[in-house]
């Protein structure tokens, strides 16, 4: 083999290697391909995820305009010096964290005009945290060394039986695993549902934050906030699929990922209009410069998650930011009354009337029922006094309506259907 074909191949190499790669699509393959009832999960969370949307939670619930606060444990996996990422870099990736889901991150402003009505702030904030899961003080920065080269995109590093170390309490805290993963897999994350001993986000330790031991194109802190996005339930913008997808109004359908930095418009037979693909959007595969958006449909699926009956509703009550309660000892179960598991409808679909059934008359006395209509306006409210309750509903017009079950502490959403 020649000198010049060599150096050739080198190019090639070095030009594969600074294309984006995120295990997230593969992951939940492997996933559910080894426990096939993990999909019938992802699906219930999804319609969970519609419920919401269709209730206009956020012309309702003061958690539209409430900012979220997440508690992060960061996992440092190391083997070598230039693993154990410093401190700053750590904080470094944090901070982009804030930026980039506050829509306070300066490279917004490169987003081009026909686009920039579509920008979104998610309102969430992130932290180290600040109290341990055993009540203590802590940095949020768990330091470990490992004898394992590397890992591979199949959650070793989760486990302390495997060269990594085990979740924190995934209810009360974001995971992030900082490590050496094989091939070129940048990072994962799981989405909402995932079992929680593996909840959380793994990146890669030379593309987490901005300064330190970082390599270019990735040298912006944006893996993990693609990632990040994944455990919020985001999914990519051309859906996994080609000209898929992503479950967002606002993003425009595009063909497949984008890598590098493309030049605007960028069209395939899939655009919608001559704007062609929102490749600067945070879960599209292009260069860390290159990103700059979530938009507000990302926010509204985002919130949907946190919103009551939101399979990440409980980060509401974490309280890992506030060191003042580090005071030892076990912390107080999160977990509200188990009243979505209680409940029954019957029948659905319905004529006349709609009966509540609980197994457990306690979770349910005393708790609103409101009904609404597809469009998220309330019909009807009634507060139940027993385990069994029949809601009239003979004046309703056929169709598909929400009926919301529980207050702000423990509240279950169904949809039922009008014949």
């Amino acid at each position: 083999m020649g000198r010049l074909t060599i150096v050739f191949l080198l190019l090639l190499s070095t030009a594969a290697q600074a294309q984006r790669t995120c295990g997230t699509t593969r992951y939940i393959q492997e996933q559910v391909q080894a426990n096939p009832q993990l999909q019938e999960v992802y699906n219930q969370v999804e319609q969970q995820v519609q419920n919401i949307l269709a209730l206009q939670w956020a012309a309702r619930d003061t958690l539209a305009n409430e900012i979220i606060s997440i508690p992060v444990v960061v996992h440092v996996l190391y083997k070598t010096t230039a693993q154990n990422i410093s401190t700053q870099q750590v904080l470094s990736q944090i901070a982009v964290l804030n930026q980039d889901y506050r829509m306070a991150n300066a490279d917004s402003n490169l987003v081009p005009l026909v686009f920039r009505g579509a920008k979104g702030d998610a309102r969430i904030k992130f932290c180290l945290a600040q109290v341990d899961p055993k009540g203590y003080r802590t940095t949020g920065i768990n330091r470990k060394y490992t004898s394992n080269d590397y890992f591979l995109a199949d959650d070793g590093m989760k486990y302390t039986s495997r060269g990594g170390v085990d979740a924190w309490d995934s209810k009360r805290y974001l995971n992030i695993w900082v490590c050496n993963i094989f091939g070129r897999v940048l990072g994962y994350g799981t989405p909402p549902g995932t079992p929680a001993d593996k909840d959380g986000v793994v990146i890669m330790h030379d593309v987490f934050g901005t300064v330190g031991n970082v390599r270019a194109p990735f040298n912006k802190g944006r893996t993990t906030t693609h990632e990040v996005g994944h455990w919020m339930g985001l999914k990519h913008l051309w859906g996994d699929n080609e000209c898929g997808d992503d479950g967002v109004d606002d993003t425009p359908r595009q063909k497949s990922f984008n890598f590098g930095c493309p030049t605007f418009p960028r069209l395939s037979d899939c655009s919608p209009n001559g704007n062609g693909d929102m490749f600067m959007n945070f879960m599209d595969y292009t260069d860390d410069a290159c990103m700059g958006l979530f938009t507000n449909g990302q926010k509204k699926r985002i919130r949907a998650l946190f919103a009551t009956g939101g399979m990440r509703n409980l980060f509401l009550n974490a309280y890992g930011c506030d060191s003042t309660l580090a005071q030892g000892g076990p912390l107080p179960d999160l977990t509200p009354a188990p009243v979505a598991a209680s409940i029954k409808l019957f029948p659905n679909p319905f004529t006349v009337s709609i009966t509540i059934y609980s197994s457990d008359a306690t979770l349910v006395v005393g708790k609103t029922v409101t009904l609404y209509n597809a469009q998220g306006l309330p019909l009807l409210k009634q507060t139940i006094s027993k385990a069994e309750t029949k809601i009239p509903v003979n004046f309703l017009p056929a169709g598909v309506y929400l009926l919301e079950v529980g207050n702000s502490d423990s509240k279950a959403v169904h949809k039922i259907v009008k014949l």
